[in-house]
């Protein structure tokens, strides 16, 4: 058995596996798959992709089906960061058209904290312990 994130996107998968993989560091496309002809979602694009984001493997999917739902942040991205940079760089590159639940700060339970969510929806707690 295998237990894996699966985040599902209506169009933007690619998008979101690259800046994720441009942005967490040691991240990596491990593969991907794009609809054919014939198929639900439009030819050439992203169907499946699974992508190593900082050591966890995650399949991004997308759906050629609007949902009537969406990522929520009860599910989120906790990443332990090595440096008050790093931490700076990845809020800065996630933060972008996306939202703050947290904006950068000390909380009291790590020196540095953040809490957002990227412009697809997908929450990410970004940490300096």
């Amino acid at each position: 058995m295998k237990v894996t994130p699966f985040l599902m996107f209506e169009g933007r998968a690619e998008e979101a596996v690259a800046l994720y993989c441009e942005t967490i560091p040691d991240s990596s496309v491990l593969d991907m798959t794009r609809y054919g002809a014939g198929e639900d979602g439009p030819e050439g694009t992203v169907k499946l992709a699974r992508a190593s984001i900082g050591g966890v493997e995650v399949t991004l999917f997308n759906s050629p089906v609007h949902h009537a739902f969406t990522f929520t942040p009860s599910f989120s991205f906790f990443v332990d960061c090595s440096s008050a940079e790093e931490l700076g760089r990845i809020v800065d590159v996630l933060s972008k058209d996306g939202s703050f639940l947290m904006p950068t700060g000390n909380y009291g339970f790590s020196r540095r904290f953040a809490w957002l969510n990227d412009r697809f929806g997908v929450s990410w707690q970004i940490n300096l312990p």
